[in-house]
């Protein structure tokens, strides 16, 4: 039965449904499916168009909004709105790792979450519209890892879309993990070099970190391993809009004087496992390079691999020397199962995965090449997590797609310049501008 509360200015509704978890096998093992549907509490009673937003990631749940917070104002001007928890999602049958013995060892885990990648999520939607919109078909808001899933709807099931709206998520078509992360790391070099020089006081700062996290084995309260490593990795912020300034002021009180001499507080430790823990969205880490698996090569830890090809983010050489410490972001490795206690458990299985050869294609480039569905897409300049030119060349093989590429907003532009973003991109994709 379906649960429905109030909110100021909004009316949500809890909805669960049941899926294959194999699509293939729509007969076979089921999962369970959440979302919350939202809708103006002045249109409760109207006949409106619905539109789906599927979430950034891969591995985590549709936002938990409190009333009409950000985006969600604006489309609820127009749409009844379902925000969906992906396969393995917030409450949509989690796969964590107090979840995931269930299915039994590492080989059957990861044959499990073979089946979470962007082609199931899309099957899911399509499973659950005609109990939602009553087989009408909808529009689709995708941000990010959403974006992705937008573009393979695209290919999968276009009779299913009224509209596509993608914000930061036009993927590649083609390319391999290797290639992806190739793009990357320059691009997040860029990031960290402008980061040093609005704040240039954070380059001995980091360098001081990095220093004694190679000399001192830092375990954090969480019990996560507090590695030279993960520190860089913490440079993720800076795709933010916000993220710059977040880094600069974790940073700049990273110290304090003890009877045994300088230590990291305990308040900077609080705040970099906060960061740091994937216990809220192990699946992040589990799936996030199988998203660009189409073809017989494994991913094979690309992440870790590429980066060996750019020596200047080797913090012990920068040290060495007197180059900067370089942060690294968007981007999982292997030893993150080391140090994480809520990854440790599930070694095995992302080795696994990351050896897995049989992925299927996630995109229809001649299916995108005929589009007849109408599609807008925010390209952000420089975007550190999705590269602006793999993006563009997407954005020219679908047809009809327009774009706004814009340098106002970095990665979170949805969240950081809501409604407006959203606003234009319907406009663009109703051909209203």
């Amino acid at each position: 039965m379906s649960l429905s509360y109030r909110q100021p200015g909004v009316i949500l509704t809890d909805r669960r449904f049941t899926v294959p978890l194999d699509h293939a096998d729509p007969d076979g093992e089921t999962i369970e499916l959440y979302a919350r549907e939202a809708v103006a509490s002045d249109k409760a009673g109207q006949e409106l168009p619905w539109l789906l937003y599927l979430q950034g990631g891969p591995g985590f749940g549709a936002n938990r909004f409190v009333g009409r917070q950000a985006w969600l104002d604006r489309a609820l001007a127009d749409y009844r709105v379902l925000l969906l928890d992906q396969r393995g999602t917030g409450s949509s049958t989690p796969a964590t790792r107090q979840t995931l013995p269930l299915r039994g060892g590492p080989a059957e885990q990861a044959g499990y979450l073979s089946r979470f990648r962007a082609d199931a999520i899309v099957r899911d939607c399509e499973a659950i519209r005609p109990e939602v919109t009553g087989g009408a078909p909808w529009t689709v808001l995708g941000q990010s890892f959403g974006g992705f899933c937008t573009v393979s709807y695209l290919s999968l099931a276009p009779e299913g879309l009224t509209t596509a709206v993608v914000t930061g998520g036009l993927p590649a078509l083609r390319a391999h993990a290797d290639d992806v992360y190739r793009a990357a790391y320059p691009r997040i070099e860029r990031k960290v070099t402008a980061h040093y020089a609005r704040y240039p006081q954070d380059i001995e700062r980091a360098r001081r970190i990095a220093d004694h996290l190679l000399t001192h084995d830092v375990i954090l309260p969480n019990g996560y391993r507090f590695t030279v490593e993960a520190f860089q990795s913490l440079g993720l912020m800076l795709g933010a809009s916000d993220g710059s300034h977040r880094l600069h002021h974790l940073l700049e009180d990273a110290f304090v004087r003890t009877p045994g001499g300088p230590e990291l507080s305990d308040a900077f430790q609080e705040q970099a496992q906060s960061l740091l823990s994937y216990a809220a969205h192990p699946l992040y880490a589990l799936v996030h390079e199988s998203i660009y698996g189409q073809d017989a090569r494994p991913t094979d830890w690309a992440a870790e691999r590429v980066r060996a090809e750019f020596p200047q983010f080797d913090a012990a050489k920068a040290l060495a020397g007197d180059a900067p410490v370089l942060f690294t972001g968007e981007s999982v490795h292997p030893w993150m199962f080391e140090t994480d206690p809520a990854l440790r458990p599930l070694r095995d299985t992302a080795d696994l995965l990351a050896a897995r050869t049989d992925w299927q294609p996630l995109y229809d480039p001649a299916r995108l090449a005929a589009n007849e569905v109408p599609v807008a897409a925010a390209i952000y300049h420089d975007d550190m997590y999705v590269d602006t030119g793999h993006s563009l060349e997407t954005a020219r093989a679908i047809r009809g797609l327009r774009t706004w590429v814009t340098d106002e907003f970095e990665h979170d532009g949805l969240r950081a310049g809501a409604p407006r973003v959203l606003d234009r991109l319907l406009s663009l994709a109703r051909d209203e501008v």
